[in-house]
């Protein structure tokens, strides 16, 4: 078969530099250049759109592709090549469109459910150092979600939070001592973080009437932490994330870091794993000599306010409650123990000034002659 030759330009696919190359046809496509060397056969070969003279080929089975203006090379090279013109819409292309939808089906039905159950067998495996530096990345995620909110550690009252922290560990299966934190914030929320670690936000601690009441969500939450709650729901947040980064596109890891924090902030878990966390707070509350129905109480005061603000996000948004779980509440509880509760009252009160209100600036006196601009009044 006699070789025809011309020049062209080949293109990788990958990067927008094109290469001069030399083809040459026989029965195979040869494409020679400085960096290029290439044998594609004639049965690979599909025309793209171009604008005459100019024709472009593509290889069917990569990206790359050769550009060249030659007519007399064009017939040449479309007599010996059947199937130069013919289009993929049967055969290749949608195969490969339908082995892409699978392909994105499989990874969405991994997400959704293999991810989930994984994660219950893969928390209690994570190294206890590993999931307290997980624990301090998460915290620093959220804080930055919250807005940043200052940390409250008003010396008095932090101390009774630390008793009160110590009294409901005390006796209670916990995988590591847990490390509560308070913040200023306007939400009534409190979460669980990986490695033992619990955040309050401030608005729990001025919406609980008493010491119980708070002692109740706090032990909820470390019911939480003993099941490794957290530990799972970072698991799944993070590798549900990842999978739908393959899809997506989206591998740059900024997203699986957003979605973790977010999911700690309102990790939806089981009714299980709220009934075991709420048996653990009773049995914690109770065992330090609390009223462990307290508890449901925060919980319906807190569902009450909900209601008059839908929009609001609080404890509840990420820890759903019901009128069966505050019988059942009450039904572990049984009845409220003699005495003025885990906390005094001087205890409660000092507990509640944790975050002191932020001393207004005084205002200066302007010296003599001096006049008071609109910048400088507070």
């Amino acid at each position: 078969m006699e070789a025809i030759t011309t020049a062209g330009t080949f293109f990788d696919g990958i990067s927008a530099r094109p290469q001069p190359v030399t083809l040459r046809l026989t029965f195979r496509l040869e494409i020679l250049g400085e960096d290029v060397s290439r044998d594609w056969s004639l049965l690979d070969l599909r025309a793209s759109e171009a604008a005459p003279p100019l024709m472009r080929i593509n290889h069917a089975q990569g990206p790359e592709s050769v550009e060249f203006a030659d007519a007399p090379f064009a017939q040449a090279l479309t007599a010996r090549c059947p199937d130069l013109n013919r289009t993929e819409g049967g055969g290749g292309l949608t195969r490969l469109v339908l082995w892409s939808i699978a392909a994105g089906v499989s990874v969405l039905l991994t997400a959704i459910y293999g991810v989930p159950a994984a994660s219950g067998l893969l928390a209690p495996l994570v190294p206890q150092a590993v999931e307290s530096q997980l624990g301090r990345s998460v915290d620093g995620q959220i804080v930055t979600l919250l807005g940043d909110p200052p940390l409250c550690n008003e010396a008095a009252a932090r101390a009774v939070l630390d008793r009160l922290t110590a009294r409901l560990a005390e006796g209670m299966t916990l995988p590591t001592t847990p490390q509560v934190s308070v913040r200023r914030h306007s939400v009534a929320n409190a979460l669980a973080l990986p490695g033992g670690r619990v955040i309050l936000l401030s608005d729990i601690i001025a919406k609980a009437r008493n010491g119980d009441e708070l002692a109740g969500i706090l032990a909820h939450e470390f019911g939480h932490v003993a099941a490794r709650d957290p530990m799972r729901s970072v698991i799944t947040a993070g590798g549900t994330s990842f999978l739908l980064s393959l899809v997506l596109g989206d591998l740059t890891g900024s997203t699986v870091l957003v979605t973790v924090g977010q999911a700690a902030i309102s990790a939806g878990y089981s009714r299980d794993a709220e009934r075991a966390a709420d048996a653990y707070a009773v049995a914690a509350v109770k065992r330090a000599g609390g009223d462990g129905a307290a508890l449901a109480a925060i919980l319906e005061r807190i569902t009450d306010a909900d209601d008059e603000k839908p929009d609001a996000v609080s404890f509840l948004r990420s820890h759903p409650f019901t009128a069966e779980r505050a019988a059942r509440i009450r039904s572990l509880a049984g009845e409220k123990p003699a005495g003025p509760g885990i906390l005094s009252e001087a205890e409660w009160a000092s507990l509640q000034g944790i975050c002191p209100k932020p001393a207004k600036p005084e205002k200066r006196k302007p010296a003599d002659g001096e006049t008071t601009t609109p910048t400088e009044k507070l």
